[in-house]
């Protein structure tokens, strides 16, 4: 299949999110393409603007993501694609969260939960040809170890891949790759160049 081009640009700190400064990377087309792909089946919206990321049951359900942030509109997705039908009626999907400033035993358990939605999340950022690096998420705390947590997150992306992605993120994925002009490519090329390893 074709060339999906483009290698990631620059490194950044792994315990945030990164963000891109690339053209064309819109959380605002994200909310766009979501509400156009999941409203109708799943009365489900994706808005910026929030000063922490939270989901929200409601009619609509609302996917909160952190201000314009790209990355965090495909993360919170992410998530949303992990919850099951009965989880998606509970604010935040009735999962535990621990804050910044987390200990190593509360890093340990926040790597272990983190791993699929990141596998998601680096699937996205591969269908819409943005660079994606895992995210430890903890300035104040133990960060926990960056390059074995990024092995974790790739090898269940590829899983996930092989396996075949089930009905949600596998049209989310096909939505990015369409909007992107990515659609002629393979998504597992893609996830070869624009996962960012750890330096």
């Amino acid at each position: 299949m074709g060339d999906l081009g483009g290698k990631p640009q620059g490194q950044t700190k792994a315990a945030t999110i990164p963000q891109s400064a690339v053209r064309g990377h819109r959380s605002e087309d994200l909310d766009r393409l979501f509400r156009a792909t999941f409203f109708h089946s799943h009365t489900t919206v994706l808005e910026g603007g929030a000063d922490e990321p939270v989901y929200r049951p409601g009619n609509p359900h609302r996917i909160c993501y952190t201000r314009d942030y790209f990355r965090s509109a495909l993360h919170e997705i992410a998530h949303w694609c992990v919850a099951g039908p009965a989880r998606r009626q509970q604010e935040d999907y009735g999962y535990w969260y621990a804050p910044d400033g987390r200990n190593a035993e509360q890093q340990a358990e926040f790597t272990r939960v983190e791993v699929l939605p990141q596998a998601y999340e680096a699937l996205f950022c591969a269908a819409c040809g943005h660079p994606f690096r895992v995210s430890l998420d903890n300035l104040d705390g133990e960060a926990g170890d960056e390059r074995d947590f990024a092995v974790k997150v790739r090898e269940k992306a590829q899983a996930l891949l092989k396996a075949g992605l089930a009905e949600r993120p596998r049209l989310w994925c096909q939505v990015l790759m369409e909007y992107y002009g990515r659609a002629h490519g393979e998504l597992e090329t893609a996830l070869e160049e624009t996962f960012m390893h750890p330096s």
